[in-house]
């Protein structure tokens, strides 16, 4: 396991955390040579899926987000997240908060933050390793501190603007991984929520949906004020 925060903290960076029950580079060539670059140095999170790989297509109002589940690295949470899609009920669900540059949040059927539980009817423990971060486009599990996961998940949108050089070398510094270290690098992410949200996901495809929610027009709660929804979620396997 790794340090967390001792140098970022020594730096005056301020920690976030996605609240469940409380309340750009980015895009085309530039990114997806970005892409190419950390998976060439060992990223192996930002690799394209493998044919037979498990995949969410998400298909929301705004575009199709397709991402590859990382079921060795958070067994529960993929089975959670997978059993609640096939099972709909993520069906016509908001993304109730979204923050420009940093992510976008749903999962939740009151669409207030507050709601929400898991297949098992009861919070679940966080499945934390040293293979899986908070890269952009990451999909991980909002929760309301230590082992509360239920149903409500969000996906990174901070871009590399979010990780400047000397940042690269406070993570260096505090221990972070060389593969979580490129992978900020290349691509951005919100690297303070390692080890606080579980990983259970990656974009490889719909950079730009992403970015188009990110950016849509928010109150002061940081809710869309016109509805971004999730039309449904298709479970598959990767056959290209």
């Amino acid at each position: 396991m790794f340090r967390k925060g001792i140098s970022l903290l020594a730096a005056g960076l301020v920690c976030s955390t996605i609240l469940a029950g409380c309340g750009s580079a980015g895009t085309g060539t530039a990114l997806e040579q970005d892409m190419k670059d950390a998976i060439a140095s060992g990223t192996s999170q930002l690799q394209m899926p493998a044919k037979g790989d498990q995949i969410a297509i998400i298909r929301t109002t705004e575009g199709d987000l397709h991402i590859r589940m990382l079921p060795k690295e958070a067994p529960k949470a993929v089975e959670n997240f997978t059993t609640h899609a096939r099972n709909k009920y993520y069906d016509g669900l908001v993304f109730h908060r979204i923050i420009k540059d940093f992510m976008i949040q749903g999962g939740d059927p009151t669409g207030t933050g507050m709601g929400g539980e898991s297949i098992w009817k009861a919070p679940f423990e966080d499945e934390f390793t040293a293979t899986a971060f908070n890269f952009r486009g990451a999909l991980s599990m909002a929760n309301s501190g230590a082992n509360t996961n239920g149903s409500q998940f969000f996906i990174v949108s901070a871009d590399e603007k979010t990780v400047p050089d000397e940042t690269v070398e406070q993570l260096k510094a505090g221990g972070w991984p060389d593969e979580a270290v490129k992978g900020y690098d290349a691509v951005g992410g919100t690297y303070h929520l390692d080890q606080k949200h579980t990983v259970f996901g990656q974009l490889y495809r719909g950079y730009d949906v992403l970015d188009k929610i990110s950016g849509v027009k928010t109150d002061e709660s940081d809710k869309p004020v016109q509805d971004v929804k999730i039309k449904s979620i298709e479970i598959t396997t990767y056959a290209e």
